[in-house]
């Protein structure tokens, strides 16, 4: 039963505390438009996309109306395109990227996911023109994002992707170096990339999934953050237990947009994804919620450990509260977007080292990172590979969205706008990893991948 203690409750969240819903995606599968005719293929794209998108965002902007629910982005998330526009051309491929930021843009919609590749285990002649085309697509298009998944727990780590990859992010922030390399912003690397994920930019709609579904992101670190502050001193076990009831409650706010969305479009309801991302508002910042745990700064000794602590109550709280969490669900620690992560790598607490660990523990792995843009395509792939082993290793989804920005070094800062806020320039390790990179060939799984 809802109660005026509930109501009041949720009001003040959204007035207070910055509760919102990051996102309403709607994802929709592509496979029958393929097409041999490049041409063909992208105008089966488009009329498809335009056919079930049509009224996603006036939905999502009625629901934000009649509820008091702010929902600051809708979006689409669509089958990897490698999967069905078999190109083995870059001029192609740059041509559906902008078919796909055509229609988005006429769907109203903030970002269009899906520009991806799966080559975990290796390429088709289709993947690696989709990977060559990317500086071109991205720098070419304004709300396409994509993502590339290089390794899952059961078949390892292609190095050889991991290898390509440096050079595509080095060359995407060249062609984008007049928007501090805004591009890179737009492109995840993975390993064990989930086929459900509504958040940017590493959403696509996976083969398993439906022909349309609508998943929701929502968000709320300010909500978790004012809720600690009632339990300061408190030991851990009631730190928890007050994460799992307020993540409880998110996550219903969000089950309501869910269903409302799913009702209103007539498309089924996919997931929930209750991850806890920030913003660069002040209020609204996981760093903020670790250091209201006793730690002095975000990335002191014990931050890891706070994370960790996070991420599963975070997880605990949601299940309760809806059947179908799915995503990534947890904790994002994007530096650019948290004004507390920000804070804490100016102040040299928080350094690249340090974020690599806490991605052990997080929902995802190292993001929106901003590194001088004379960082060399082999450091930049190792640092693909590191995060690559730590969810190969630990059966989790990690990624990097790293960003060398052209022209600027440590001491500068990057300015991307909106959602995506704002960053120091990180430093990398000063020595070579290009001999490891080189090797290529194949990471293989873990002992204990082999399940049957």
């Amino acid at each position: 039963m809802i109660t005026i203690d509930n109501i009041m409750n949720t009001v003040n969240m959204i007035e207070r505390e910055n509760l919102d819903i990051r996102t309403i995606t709607m994802g929709i599968s592509l496979l029958d438009c393929a097409c041999e005719n490049i041409d063909r293929c992208c105008e089966k794209t488009y009329d498809k996309i335009a056919s079930l998108a049509k009224n996603l965002v006036k939905t999502g902007q009625e629901i934000e109306a009649e509820y008091g629910i702010p929902i600051v982005n809708k979006r689409i998330s669509i089958t990897p395109v490698s999967l069905f526009c078999h190109c083995k051309s870059e001029d192609d491929y740059v041509q559906m990227a902008k078919t796909l930021d055509r229609a988005a843009k006429e769907m109203g919609v903030d970002f269009i996911g899906g520009f991806s590749a799966l080559v975990h285990k290796g390429f088709t002649s289709s993947d690696r023109a989709l990977i060559q085309s990317l500086p071109r697509a991205l720098s070419e298009t304004d709300i396409v994002c994509s993502s590339v998944n290089v390794g899952c727990t059961r078949s390892g780590i292609n190095m050889d992707a991991v290898k390509l990859m440096g050079p595509i992010i080095k060359q995407t922030a060249r062609l984008t170096a007049e928007n501090d390399s805004i591009g890179c912003a737009k492109l995840v690397v993975f390993a064990n990339a989930v086929e459900d994920n509504p958040f940017m930019a590493g959403a696509f709609h996976g083969a398993g999934e439906g022909e349309c579904v609508i998943n929701v992101g929502i968000s709320g670190p300010g909500v978790v953050k004012s809720a600690l502050e009632d339990v300061k001193g408190q030991p851990f076990d009631v730190v928890a237990d007050t994460i799992k009831k307020t993540s409880f409650k998110i996550t219903r706010v969000g089950q309501l947009v869910a269903n409302e969305a799913s009702k209103r479009l007539g498309v089924p309801f996919g997931i929930i994804d209750l991850s806890l991302a920030p913003t660069p508002a002040i209020g609204d910042s996981i760093a903020r919620i670790l250091e209201e745990m006793g730690l002095e700064a975000c990335g002191t000794h014990g931050t890891t450990a706070a994370l960790a602590l996070l991420n599963d109550a975070v997880k605990k709280g949601g299940i309760m509260a809806s059947s179908h969490v799915g995503g990534l669900s947890g904790a994002f620690i994007p530096v650019s977007e948290d004004e507390g992560m920000i804070a804490a790598v100016k102040s040299g607490a928080l350094t690249l080292e340090k974020l690599e660990a806490m991605t052990c523990v997080c929902s995802v792995g190292l993001d929106m990172i901003a590194i001088p843009g004379d960082t060399s395509e082999q450091t930049i792939s190792a640092i693909i590979a590191d995060e690559a082993a730590i969810g190969v290793i630990n059966h989790k989804t990690t990624a990097v969205r790293i960003i060398p920005v052209y022209g600027k070094s440590v001491g500068d800062h990057a300015k991307f706008g909106g959602l995506l806020g704002e960053a120091p320039i990180i430093g990398v390790n000063k020595f070579s990893s290009n001999d490891f990179v080189m090797r290529g060939g194949r990471i293989p799984a873990p002992v204990h991948s082999f399940k049957s």
